[in-house]
C-alpha cells in the first residue's frame, strides 16, 4: 500500500479520547461512515495481517484488535463483513491475553482484548470470556457476557446474524427476536 495509514496511536486516541463510551456500542451512521473515512484502508491492512509490528506492544495489539473486531462492525454493519475479521481478532485476543498484554493496561482498555470471546458463537470461547471479564471494573460487561452465552446455550449461535449471514432461522429464533433485547 502507498497511502499513509494511520498509526496504532491514532486508533488508540480515536476509539478511547475522541468517542465516548456511550458510542462504543451504539448504532451510528454517522459515525460508522466517520470510522468508513479515516480508518477503512487501515482496516484492509489490519485484515490482510499487515499490521503485525502493532504487536509489539499491548496499545499496538489492542489497536490491532479494535480495528478488527469493533471497526469491522461499524465498517460493514448489516453486511456478512462485519464478522468476517472475528476469527482473526479472537486469535490475536488470545495470543495477547497468554502472553499477559491484558494485564498491562488499564481495565477501561482491557475489556475490548476480550471484545472478541464475546463475539464468538462458540461456547468453549464464552467459558473462557467469562473468566476474563470476572474482573472489578468489568461486571457491566460480565453481565452482558452471561447474556451473550446464554443465547447460545439456547441457539447455539446469534439468532441476530442470521439475516445478515443467510442462515435461515427457526422459528423459535424467530419468537426470540421478536423480543426486545434480542438483539446486540
Amino acid at each position: 500500500m502507498n497511502e499513509k495509514l494511520p498509526g496504532s496511536d491514532a486508533v488508540i486516541a480515536f476509539w478511547f479520547d475522541e468517542l465516548e463510551p456511550a458510542q462504543w456500542f451504539r448504532k451510528d451512521t454517522e459515525l460508522d461512515g466517520m470510522i468508513r473515512e479515516r480508518f477503512g484502508s487501515l482496516h484492509a491492512a489490519a485484515a490482510a495481517g499487515e499490521l503485525w509490528q502493532w504487536r509489539d506492544s499491548p496499545r499496538g495489539r489492542l489497536a490491532e484488535i479494535l480495528v478488527l473486531d469493533q471497526f469491522s462492525r461499524n465498517l460493514y454493519r448489516d453486511d456478512p463483513r462485519a464478522f468476517a475479521q472475528d476469527a482473526m481478532g479472537l486469535a490475536l485476543a488470545q495470543e495477547a491475553v497468554a502472553q499477559g498484554c491484558d494485564r498491562e493496561l488499564e481495565i477501561d482498555w482491557r475489556r475490548f482484548f476480550y471484545m472478541p470471546y464475546m463475539h464468538s458463537e462458540s461456547l468453549v470461547i464464552h467459558d473462557e470470556a467469562l473468566r476474563l471479564f470476572d474482573q472489578p471494573g468489568l461486571e457491566d460487561n460480565l453481565r452482558y457476557e452471561h447474556l451473550h452465552r446464554d443465547i447460545l446455550l439456547r441457539f447455539g449461535r446469534y439468532p441476530h446474524r442470521n439475516a445478515i449471514l443467510n442462515r435461515e432461522s427457526s422459528e423459535e429464533e424467530l419468537a426470540f427476536l421478536k423480543h426486545p433485547g434480542s438483539s446486540f
